[in-house]
């Protein structure tokens, strides 16, 4: 994308005091003045949102959303979204506040937005890998991933990423406000419904790095919610019943 084209980069945070400020730093250092941060916090305890109000000060554009209680991923992006959308921003970005995506990427997921309608930033293209995970961790992102195309017939390797970027003019034709989920099934949502209307999607390799700090926001509440629907969506699919496809 060029210069001129307006970014919004949507950052949710819960207890990121620790890391916020670093990546806001170098998503700075690593992008030109066009894009601009917004962090979407949920009332957290550890006071990140008083971080996020102390750097928003710098020379660069930092908005802050700051929500009563935890209302999960799939909301704050849901919302962040549809601010790209109506305050004329022409892609959006969506990443961790927990450093476990490097900032510096977001200038190749943009250009590969050239070509794209959704751009992902993937683990399991070659060049893409993860850095100080278990086996579990990763024998269950994998089966996730597998689980996912099998069921809803995309051939994307990591539908289950947190990090990508979209065009806006793709999200103002999608009924943000349908899609229901949260966690991971979020993403697999974003994605079959981006597949399904004949959209363009790019997979661009990054290396996924497990936090150092806080805790992580995995649990088997997430993992079972993606399984459901990942499910029901695939027998809604074949019945007819899901989306028409656009093309």
């Amino acid at each position: 994308m060029t210069g001129e084209e307006r970014v919004l980069v949507i950052v949710p945070t819960y207890n990121e005091r620790e890391s916020i400020a670093e990546v806001a730093r170098r998503l700075f250092d690593a992008t030109e003045d066009n894009v601009e941060l917004v962090v979407i916090d949920d009332s957290s305890p550890d006071g990140t949102g008083e971080v996020v109000k102390q750097i928003a000060a710098g020379p660069r554009t930092i908005h802050l959303v700051e929500r009563q209680g935890k209302q999960g991923l799939g909301s704050a992006y849901r919302l962040g979204f549809k601010r790209a959308v109506e305050e004329g921003y022409e892609a959006a970005v969506e990443m961790d506040a927990d450093l476990s995506h490097d900032p510096a990427d977001v200038p190749r997921l943009l250009e590969a937005l050239e070509h794209a309608d959704l751009v992902i930033g993937s683990r399991y293209v070659p060049g893409g890998g993860t850095r100080n995970w278990g086996l579990l961790r990763r024998w269950l992102s994998r089966f996730g991933n597998v689980y996912a195309r099998a069921w809803l017939g995309f051939k994307i390797a990591d539908s289950t990423a947190g990090f990508r970027a979209y065009r806006t003019a793709w999200l103002s034709e999608l009924d943000i406000d349908s899609v229901h989920s949260e966690g991971y099934a979020f993403q697999v949502e974003m994605t079959f419904r981006t597949h399904r209307a004949g959209m363009r999607i790019v997979e661009v390799p990054i290396t996924f790095v497990e936090r150092e700090t806080g805790r992580s926001k995995m649990s088997r509440r997430i993992v079972a919610e993606a399984l459901v629907r990942i499910a029901r969506w695939g027998l809604r699919a074949r019945l007819g019943r899901f989306l028409p496809k656009r093309r």
